[in-house]
């Protein structure tokens, strides 16, 4: 099974511009979260997919691989995809599961990967993955920039938001709270079937790519991590990883 790790980047973030290249522990993010997947025993190899040629010279300069991207996409799925065609091409292999991780995740384990493919190569009717994580306190759960989920008895997702869902205040002191941590295994076929999907109005509404898939009546398996893991969305989110990174033990390894 050919299992290929590409992490999507650009520099134009409109909540932080030139993210990819911020420096964590003296380190740009983006080599952080490189350098922690290619970690990963399950995966064949790791790509970083950019259209900023500043990301591309990085990677290739610490002996990494990346691929150019068009500048036009809006999505980091449609950035994947193009990705995982020129790897293809280049390499003369087929992918069968392409991982799509976030460059936003500096303090994500190489065991989170394999949490996330296990059920893909397990079971044939699976056909995308995403990894969840409890939320610990109530700002986090009201934080706009965290993607909270709702699972439902089968380990499905039911609802993905930006809102504090489910619902605290029905007089329900304990529910499950629940992110979306953005580690996701597509089936090969089933990330360019996603692509030419129309994008659905709750997606639009959530501004959560997920939500296309629950519309349009598919599936997306949850998985839980136990693993410590948070994405920067901001200046103050990137301040609080480094310093939490500064005692992380597999960042003393590379």
């Amino acid at each position: 099974m050919n299992v290929v790790a590409i992490i999507p980047a650009r520099m134009s973030s409109s909540r932080f511009p030139g993210k990819p290249m911020a420096s964590i522990c003296g380190i740009p993010m983006i080599g952080h979260v490189y350098l922690r997947t290619q970690m990963c025993e399950e995966l064949a190899e790791t790509y970083i997919a950019t259209c900023d040629q500043e990301i591309f010279q990085y990677i290739s300069g610490i002996g990494g691989k990346a691929i150019m991207t068009a500048d036009t996409h809006e999505r980091a799925s449609d950035r994947t995809a193009e990705a995982m065609i020129k790897i293809e091409s280049e390499t003369g292999q087929k992918i069968d599961i392409i991982v799509m991780v976030q460059g936003d995740e500096p303090m994500l384990m190489p065991e989170m990967i394999n949490q996330a493919v296990k059920p893909l190569l397990d079971d044939t009717t699976i056909n995308v993955v995403n990894l969840m994580a409890k939320i610990k306190t109530v700002e986090e759960f009201e934080d706009p920039n965290e993607v909270k989920v709702v699972v439902g008895l089968t380990g499905s997702a039911l609802y993905f938001s930006r809102e504090p869902i489910p619902s605290r205040k029905k007089g329900v002191s304990e529910v499950p709270m629940l992110k979306q941590v953005c580690i996701i295994p597509f089936r090969r076929d089933y990330l360019l079937k996603f692509n030419a999907m129309p994008s659905t109005p709750l997606e639009k509404i959530e501004s959560v790519d997920m939500m296309r898939i629950l519309e349009h009546g598919d599936n997306v398996h949850m998985v839980m991590t136990t693993a410590e893991t948070y994405s920067v969305d901001t200046k103050e989110d990137l301040e609080k990883v480094a310093d939490k990174m500064k005692n992380d033990s597999l960042r003393k390894t590379y």
